[in-house]
């Protein structure tokens, strides 16, 4: 090895367990045997909030192998406590750690393979620090801190195994940032990535070519709708419960019903921008909201999501559909409606009360969606000969307090272990939520239960999580193409002119 250190440069020394040999380490027989035989594997060494984020993270390297630097199983070791998903992902990633390390004939510093235990989706081996390894951190870095330790470990490895790439994987912007800055390879973690452009994420609507009527169609109807059964590659790149649309002399509007190659069957929906369809008092602005509604009103769709910028009525739109399914045609007991508690600003601090109670402040955009559905109901039943009455505030707080009998805030973090049979359940701000935490929710449907999400991948305020990771993100890409489930992205705000002028110049 070479003791050489650069100008002003000084040894930091990683205050891990001590192995005093001059012989060359089983760990780096391996990793030289892996170099010799199989090629120079890339060796990535994790930061604590990697295992944090996915606690399978040490399965997603493929055929690389993976590096735990013993700072990282100290920092764990400090974030066990308490009941956060940090926490609990911490307890799992010690587990899992736990359970591969007590595999019979394990060798902690010949690296454990992984291939067993990831049914072979992993063929790399992990390894944890257990040696001092001399690092030359620069005079601007101080040792104490435990990410500069763990670049230490990567300055050293990179050092002792010359001929293999050394990878820092971090959550961490500025610790990559000091990384790269002192001449090491820093990278965000990627595994949990679903897109990379979150430009190419399903959209749930396309746009039917000019020449798509030129071939032979074949056209029924049934049960008050139009099929069309049509051919060609363009049936090819379509989804099952995706819409399609064609503006024109005579716009067509109409749902994949099923697809098999070439051949997609279409059928036509009702059009809710006009007012005898109107869904508690409430009609679709434009096409986007037409499509949300088809999906939000079909009994047989067992899954929603909805994604949009703010103002394009994805809250107004889920709970007209959810109390007018609820109380008018009696399809589900109750409506839970729950959020992530993301603040903008400085947060509030504790707040008493129950469950219910503490959920309150959260629930502000829900409350304003409710307040102008329960007047649109009220005014939609005392009209009499197409004239509107005089509004009678007596019938509106008795519809509202018949809608808050019926609606039920829930805090996500008390969700694990439930079971919600016959429930219209919807997740609002969804894109704060990781893709493990979605799985948590989405598993909670029992028998009946139709679930929506909604979210604005645009505004996540959740640190770690990005656009292309997000939850939100995570399942919509999964469940495109499922016959029960549906997807619509909403394009143009109907809030108010001045929100509409705010989202384009601000």
């Amino acid at each position: 090895m070479n003791k050489k250190t650069l100008p002003n440069a000084k040894k930091s020394v990683i205050p891990q367990t001590k192995v005093a040999s001059k012989e060359p380490s089983l760990l780096m027989k391996n990793l030289l045997k892996n170099v010799a035989y199989c090629g120079p594997k890339k060796l990535f060494v994790l930061d604590t909030n990697v295992l944090m984020h996915d606690p399978m993270s040490v399965f997603r390297f493929q055929e690389h192998d993976v590096y735990i630097p013993m700072m990282t199983l100290e920092e764990l070791d400090g974030h066990k406590k308490g009941q956060s998903e940090v926490a609990r992902n911490a307890r799992q990633v010690s587990r899992t750690f736990d359970e591969l390390i007590s595999q019979e004939n394990v060798s902690i510093k010949d690296g454990i393979d992984l291939n067993e235990k990831s049914h072979g989706q992993s063929t790399g081996r992990l390894f944890f620090q257990a040696e001092v390894l001399q690092a030359s951190l620069p005079d601007l870095l101080p040792t104490a801190k435990a990410d500069n330790q763990i670049i230490g470990v990567v300055i050293a490895l990179k050092k002792r195994y010359p001929k293999r790439e050394v990878i820092l994987v971090s959550k961490d912007i500025n610790m990559r940032i000091k990384a790269n800055t002192i001449g090491q390879v820093a990278q965000d973690y990627f595994s949990d990535k679903v897109l990379e452009d979150t430009d190419l994420l399903y959209s749930g609507a396309t746009e039917i070519p000019e020449n798509f009527w030129v071939k032979n169609v074949e056209t029924w109807k049934d049960g008050g709708h139009d099929f069309f059964r049509v051919r060609g590659k363009f049936c090819s790149q379509l989804f099952v419960n995706e819409f399609v649309w064609q503006d024109g002399d005579r716009p067509f509007r109409a749902i994949v019903h099923e697809r098999v190659g070439q051949t997609a069957i279409l059928r036509t929906f009702k059009d809710y921008m006009h007012p005898k369809n109107a869904v508690w008092g409430i009609t679709a602005r434009n096409r986007e909201q037409s499509f949300a509604l088809c999906l939000l009103m079909d009994p047989d769709i067992d899954f929603v999501s909805l994604s949009g910028q703010a103002g394009t009525g994805k809250t107004l739109l889920t709970l007209a559909v959810a109390l007018d399914q609820t109380l008018n045609r009696k399809l589900y007991s109750d409506i839970i409606f729950t959020r992530v508690t993301m603040p903008i600003g400085e947060d509030i601090g504790f707040l008493p009360g129950t469950e219910e109670e503490k959920m309150l402040p959260w629930m502000g955009a829900m409350e304003d969606n409710l307040d102008v559905l329960g007047l649109n109901s009220s005014l939609e039943s005392s009209k009499e000969g197409g004239k509107k009455q005089t509004i009678d505030w007596n019938r509106i707080a008795s519809t509202a307090d018949l809608i808050r009998s019926r609606l039920k805030v829930k805090s996500l973090n008390f969700m694990r272990g439930r079971t919600f049979v016959n429930k219209f359940i919807i997740i609002d701000e969804a894109q704060n939520l990781t893709p493990h935490q979605v799985k948590t929710l989405v598993t909670r449907a029992g028998p009946g239960t139709k679930m929506v999400c909604l979210g604005n991948i645009s505004q996540i305020d959740t640190p770690y999580l990005t656009e292309g990771g997000s939850g939100l993100t995570y399942i919509v890409d999964r469940f495109k193409d499922w016959e029960y489930g549906g997807h619509v992205t909403l394009l143009r705000g109907e809030r108010s002119r001045l929100a509409d002028h705010a989202a384009e110049v601000l």
